[in-house]
């Protein structure tokens, strides 16, 4: 039997007072959050910076995960007008959650998993929207990779109307490794795409569940497309050839509710 979003395992997500702007610049003192683990979104390092400290903090964010964009002087200038000494970096509004541990927990708790995985969806107000719909929709958790998604941030939770409080978030710096995990498994892997074989409406979308779905302008990668198990549309009968992403994945989820008789 399907269990949805009051048995997700009991983890804080969402840390108090989430601001888009809450950085921390310098080198030491992002060296030091690096550290002490504070959970950093994105660091962004000025192009020409090189120092023994600098390249700790890019290993130190490396091992942790961290998105790291090297771009010039200007552009840290724009983000903050206060001595940033070559980098920035964003400070997380949520607890990420390992999908190994969370999938464990949903097993061992006699729970059918159904993940939500983003490959490249990048627009924040996308993702937040997307957000608000897995947590209705009773999803477990959504797994995003490390490069190339969206930033969680308080715009994310604004369009989220607070869903990203309660469903669990995942970061992959290998989303094919941590949807091939999902699939051993035992997670049946849809990709939802406009270029699948069948209808969303004629896939089997009851027990464990990996729903995939991919970027407007990109898909799903080769990658990731290459472990689905099923691949499946959703029928469009005006002039108009896709959905938002936003839209098709809320389509998804809930056709998956609607088979599983929720």
């Amino acid at each position: 039997m399907y269990q949805g979003r009051n048995n997700r395992p009991n983890l804080p997500f969402t840390k108090k007072k989430p601001n888009e702007h809450d950085m921390v610049f310098g080198i030491r003192p992002v060296q030091e959050a690096l550290r002490s683990g504070k959970e950093l979104d994105k660091l962004f390092v000025e192009k020409a910076l090189k120092s023994p400290v600098v390249d700790e903090i890019v290993s130190l964010a490396r091992e942790q995960n961290v998105y790291i964009q090297y771009v010039p002087e200007e552009k840290l200038n724009r983000l903050t007008r206060k001595a940033h000494q070559g980098i920035v970096a964003f400070v997380s509004i949520v607890n990420y959650a390992k999908i190994e541990n969370i999938v464990m927990d949903i097993f061992a708790n006699g729970q059918e998993p159904l993940i939500l995985v983003l490959d490249g969806v990048t627009d924040v107000r996308n993702f937040g929207a997307i957000s608000r719909s897995a947590e209705c929709a009773g999803a477990h958790a959504i797994l995003i990779p490390v490069k190339g998604s969206a930033q969680v941030n308080s715009d994310a939770l604004k369009t989220s109307a607070g869903a990203l409080n309660y469903i669990p978030i995942c970061k992959s710096d290998d989303l094919y490794k941590s949807v091939r995990y999902l699939k051993d498994s035992g997670l049946t892997v849809v990709a939802c795409t406009e270029k699948g074989k069948e209808k969303i409406y004629d896939t089997p979308l009851k027990g464990p569940l990996c729903l995939v779905v991919g970027s407007e302008e990109t898909g799903i990668s080769n990658a990731v497309m290459s472990l689905a198990d099923y691949t499946s549309y959703i029928p469009l009968l005006g002039k108009v050839e896709s959905l938002n992403v936003s839209v098709a994945s809320g389509v998804c989820l809930f056709e998956t509710l609607r088979q599983r008789n929720i």
